[in-house]
């Protein structure tokens, strides 16, 4: 592992010497958009890549110069209207039924669904290796059927269960004596045979019907085992101590999205030097129900000393705006946050990874409030590792964010810890790294030398705060 805490140099151009490889990607901006970077680096070093996922990427794939394949037999999802293409989803309150719907139908039953369309793919496009998302359920059949070699990107925490920990997808933080130990036994006994029990079982159905063996306990450790390496976005230091981590995970550091921002005009407001104290708010550009989070935090944080930075994603700006209009806040559909965080003071997020980890890399103290699409894991652990305050819900309350941010400001051990965390970030370089780990698992005739992590780093010399890229 220590290997992972220095940076690649010098790779010189063209080593991939046209080696085909597909990135594959679950339909979300979380599971699309941090494969593009990489996507775009392989390509320049002279990897022949191309781009599988939905239709509603088509033109971001295409703006990257990478050819796309489109979902044909694999059904179009829009997160956005996820009710919509499930109606039955509705149905299901509880965060755990709500999950456990979500894994059978939105991810488990695809699967089948993907195989066609890759089988379909390979005949025009002879890819020698998959990079996937490591939600992405086409996995199994690519390394079983297909016997591809496959490399899964963590996106968010890991998810494979551990006897260290509590089970996964729940959003609960470890204890390592000995009665947190027994009692994170019984957890995990109950997730596999009775919580996702049903996932589980569907699980291994599915796969059974096409031989594929299924030698995980749960649906949560299915697409690791399957993979050859697993790249992990983030370092160790953002990740639960584990006795039994499979040695195939590969921390990369901080695995960002690809950045169109060249000399653009950078966004500024005057505004940001006249307040002694500036608060960063959005939740993403998926969730568009702007009262979860953004409107109590506007309740809570207008007319105060604060000032309050508000990006939308483009969902009710301007209805905002007139209903918010306040000398110490501003509202946008967007602000790139290489822009904005260099300024601010707290970040009040509903706990996407990339915004996670460019706070961190910004160090940016959190206030979080995130619960479904694994964000309760995310948000977990910027409590855990007091980056900053976990206020355990998606629907928080003004006074809630309002204490968040007061104790945010007001304790310095928040921005002790992730300044020591954002220096961890910065001995590692994502993109050589992965391109490191995709030439070791290439067939060995493709592969001219490997790239020894060990004879060719260096330790990265970091000044100042970075803003994100």
């Amino acid at each position: 592992m220590t290997s992972n805490n220095y940076q690649l140099k010098n790779i010189t151009n063209n080593l991939g010497q046209g080696t085909k490889i597909l990135f594959a990607a679950f339909p979300g901006d979380g599971h699309f958009n941090p494969l593009t970077g990489l996507a775009v680096h392989l390509k320049e070093q002279g990897y022949d890549v191309r781009f599988y996922t939905s239709s509603a990427y088509r033109e971001k794939v295409q703006k990257l110069g990478i050819p796309f394949f489109p979902f044909v037999r694999a059904r179009e999802l829009d997160v956005d209207k996820i009710n919509e293409t499930f109606p039955d989803r509705k149905k299901h309150k509880s965060q755990v039924a709500k999950l456990n719907y979500d894994i059978i139908n939105v991810f488990i039953k695809q699967g089948p669904e993907y195989y066609e369309d890759l089988k379909a793919v390979r005949q025009t496009f002879p890819f020698e290796a998959m990079i996937a998302d490591v939600a992405f359920t086409g996995i199994p059949w690519v390394a079983d059927l297909m016997k591809i070699p496959v490399i899964g990107v963590g996106v968010f925490p890991i998810t494979k269960n551990s006897r260290d920990l509590p089970p996964a997808g729940l959003g609960m933080m470890p204890s390592y004596n000995f009665f947190g130990h027994r009692k994170q036994d019984l957890l995990r006994w109950a997730a596999k045979n009775i919580l996702f029990a049903k996932s589980n079982k569907v699980m291994k159905e599915v796969l059974g019907g096409y031989g594929i063996e299924c030698k995980a306990d749960s649906v949560f450790d299915l697409m690791p085992t399957k993979c050859n390496l697993v790249l992990q976005t983030g370092t160790p230091g953002f990740e639960y101590r584990r006795s039994d981590l499979d040695p195939k995970y590969k921390f990369i550091g901080p695995l960002l999205p690809h950045s169109t921002k060249k000399d653009a005009q950078p966004w500024y407001d005057e505004r940001l030097s006249t307040y002694k104290k500036v608060v960063l708010v959005t939740q993403g550009t998926v969730e568009k129900d702007n009262t979860k989070l953004l409107v109590p935090a506007l309740e809570a944080l207008r007319n105060t000393e604060y000032l309050v930075v508000v990006t939308t994603g483009g969902s009710d700006t301007e209805k905002l705006r007139q209903q918010y209009a306040a000398s110490n806040v501003i509202i946008e559909d967007f602000i790139h946050f290489a822009d904005i965080m260099p300024y601010a003071d707290v970040y009040v997020t509903n706990g996407g990874m990339g915004g996670v980890q460019l706070s961190i890399e910004n160090m940016l103290p959190m206030v979080t409030a995130g619960v479904h699409e694994g964000k309760n894991e995310i948000c977990a652990r910027v409590g855990y590792f007091n980056l900053g305050v976990n206020l355990r819900t998606e629907r928080p309350t003004p006074e809630q964010i309002h204490k968040a941010v007061e104790e945010v400001t007001g304790n310095g051990i928040y921005r002790r810890n992730i300044e020591t965390l954002c220096e961890e970030f910065s001995r590692y370089n994502p993109n050589a790294l992965c391109e490191n780990y995709v030439r070791q698992v290439l067939p060995q005739t493709k592969v001219v030398q490997p790239i020894s992590i060990e004879a060719s780093v260096y330790q990265a010399q970091k000044s100042g705060k970075k803003a994100g890229a």
